[in-house]
Formats: structure tokens, sequence, C-alpha cells
């Protein structure tokens, strides 16, 4: 397969990065089957106004992009920027085509014995996508062609299923163990 897509990937960076630079360094440097496009610490000033960040988001850092792959680690679901991120790439708009989405969960993250997972401790917005079929959740695997396939399929879905994207948007961060 030699579909090479323009990736891009969310993470919860303070808990997460190691795992995102491990995704682009496998999948981009070594394989060579992403672009990768993220946004780094530091990039976006925490002190703008929110609506000037989410634009930023849209139309800087997710511009161009085909796909999101969102990294779920235990914590990833309180972040209101993933929640952007994820709002932003499934918008169909003018200046911004939508992306395929998908959610790749780290080994980090506590899946039971038999591979499921608490709808309640993944992004919000991810889970109502994985419901109507517009993304698909995987478990890590450091096997390019699988992960390539996941990515094209994303890309794929993009413009076959509508993605749900009526869960309000987030103001905060969020704590606790759970969304309700």
């Amino acid at each position: 397969m030699s579909n090479k897509h323009k990736t891009f990937i969310s993470c919860h960076h303070l808990n997460d990065e190691s795992y995102k630079t491990a995704f682009k360094k496998i999948f981009a440097d070594i394989h060579d089957i992403i672009i990768p496009w993220d946004v780094e610490i530091g990039d976006i000033d925490p002190n703008l106004k929110t609506e000037t960040i989410r634009q930023k988001i849209r139309d800087e850092y997710l511009k161009d992009s085909t796909v999101t792959v969102v990294l779920i680690g235990s914590q990833t679901w309180q972040r209101k920027h993933i929640d952007w991120e994820i709002s932003s790439s499934i918008k169909d708009t003018q200046n911004n085509s939508r992306s395929g989405l998908l959610g790749i969960f780290l080994p980090t993250y506590s899946l039971t014995s038999d591979n499921k997972y608490n709808p309640n401790t993944i992004p919000p917005r991810l889970y109502d996508n994985a419901k109507c079929g517009f993304a698909k959740l995987y478990k890590w695997s450091n096997d390019p062609s699988e992960v390539q396939r996941w990515i094209h399929e994303a890309f794929e879905r993009r413009v076959k299923v509508n993605p749900d994207n009526s869960y309000p948007l987030f103001v905060n961060n969020r704590t606790g163990n759970q969304w309700q």
C-alpha cells in the first residue's frame, strides 16, 4: 500500500509526549508511511483567547492534514485542546476539508483482559464518532502495514460516514476519573 497521508497526531503532551515521539519515529522516520503533523509544546500561547487558540489549531496545524490520530492515554479524555483538535478535524469548512479520525490506545491505557475500554475514559467526541462509525479505535501497534491500513481506512471513511460533532466543546480541562 503506497497511500501516505498527512497525519495530525493529537496527544496529552504532559503524559504521552514520548509515545507521540515514538509514533513519529516509527511511522514517519523509519517506515515513511505518514507525513506527521502536530502541535509541539510551546507552539501556541496558552494566554490567547479560547477562540484564537481554536482558530490557530484549525487554520495553522490541522490545515491540509487528511487524518487525525488521537493517542489515547489514561488522561487524554481530560484535555480541552484534544477535544478542540478532534472537533476541528471532523468539520468540513471552506478553508479546511474534513479529516479522517482514529484513536490508538497507548500501553499506559488500562484495557480489560478482553481488550475492552471504559467509554467514559476516552475523549467524549472520539467516543461519539466511534459509536457512529466515523472513527475506529485500535490497540497500539508497531506494525507499519497495520497502522498504514488504519490511517488509510480513516481517510476513506471521512467522505463515506458523517461524523458526530454534537458534543459541547470543552471550556476547560477536566478532572476526575471519567466523564459523565
